[in-house]
């Protein structure tokens, strides 16, 4: 195996330059740096990462928490596509990634426990169970930790700006015409306390009074629970106009319900979605939703991450929000005071 040793030898200078021009220090010649990659590949020399490890007392590696309540993994398109963008920009920055998780293999072990015995440098936690204690005691532990969509008082957390986006969305159904306007939401958790509160207060300052029966406690990614309170909805004496869902994925269970009624999107009922995954913009019709930006959720998420690993005595707890935007799809009808 061709050590660093072989590659300082070949090219006539010291091991520290070799190490440097490697990873490109800013205090080797440009002219030196391709000397050195380009006879260090000719002799096919890699990087030892435990060597590494071992000088930059780094791994490189950081970890990801990642468990929905629904048990969907990456098939969760929304999360799915904000760790997509974590992972480019923590490639970019030189590093891998390393799922967390409670059990590997034949141990069982807590989160905490997994991530020091995985050496990662840092962990992001997304989509979990915030008061479980085992996530508790990794926030509450030694490693650098940034949150997405869930803020602790001494966290980095990087959130969605729910109030707004759903803001913007009750406007958008509101203009259209409707007044009739029911929600669906998902478990109880920090996102869902910001959408119900942002929903009631937007209708509320619309001068709108919202029946109890047209909130309904729902599960996010969950189809099945959404069919069953879609029809409860529609079975209602005075329906609604207009149906929010708690996510794009969910609002398939919607959309059957609402055929098996006889009914149609949007001439019957309208509804609208959440998240704006690429599902939602091949449905026939096209879903209105909430897109959310997963690009620039992933990206800041790992960003701040390298940063507090890079530099854990500046690091500074913030909260970064990123907006989102109404698609208008064709879901949602335009009303006149007769439909209304």
């Amino acid at each position: 195996m061709v050590s660093i040793k072989d590659v300082s030898a070949q090219c006539g200078v010291s091991v520290a330059t070799v190490s440097k021009a490697l990873n490109n220090h800013s205090d080797i010649a440009e002219t030196t740096k391709e000397n050195v990659r380009r006879i260090a590949k000719e002799m096919g020399y890699f990087p030892n990462s435990s060597a590494r490890a071992l000088k930059t007392n780094r791994t490189y590696n950081l970890g990801v928490l990642f468990v929905d309540e629904a048990q969907s993994g990456l098939t969760h398109e929304y999360f799915a596509n904000v760790l997509d963008s974590f992972k480019v920009e923590a490639e970019r920055n030189g590093y891998d990634i390393t799922f967390i998780s409670k059990n590997t293999g034949h141990k069982n072990m807590s989160y905490y426990e997994h991530s020091k015995y995985r050496g990662v440098d840092g962990v992001v936690i997304a989509c979990i169970c915030f008061t479980d204690p085992q996530v508790s005691e990794l926030i509450h532990g030694k490693l650098p930790v940034v949150t997405i969509d869930h803020v602790f008082d001494n966290r980095t957390a990087i959130i969605s700006d729910n109030i707004k986006g759903m803001r913007e969305l009750i406007t958008y159904i509101y203009e259209m015409g409707h007044r009739k306007i029911a929600y669906i939401h998902g478990a109880d958790s920090s996102v869902t306390q910001n959408r119900v509160g942002s929903f009631y207060k937007t209708l509320g300052e619309l001068k709108i009074t919202v029946p109890d029966a047209y909130v309904k406690s729902g599960v996010y990614h969950d189809p099945d629970t959404t069919t069953r309170l879609t029809k409860e909805l529609l079975e209602l004496k005075d329906p609604p106009t207009c149906i929010v869902f708690p996510d794009d994925f969910s609002c398939i269970g919607g959309i059957n319900a609402i055929k098996e009624q006889g009914l149609r999107i949007p001439e019957d009922i309208s509804i609208a979605g959440y998240d704006g995954i690429t599902l939602s913009q091949v449905l026939v019709p096209k879903l209105t939703t909430l897109q959310q930006d997963t690009e620039a959720l992933g990206r800041s998420a790992a960003e701040k991450l390298i940063a507090l690993i890079g530099n854990p005595k500046a690091s500074i707890i913030e909260r970064v929000v990123i907006k989102g935007k109404v698609l208008p799809g064709k879901t949602v009808r335009k009303l006149n005071e007769k439909n209304t």
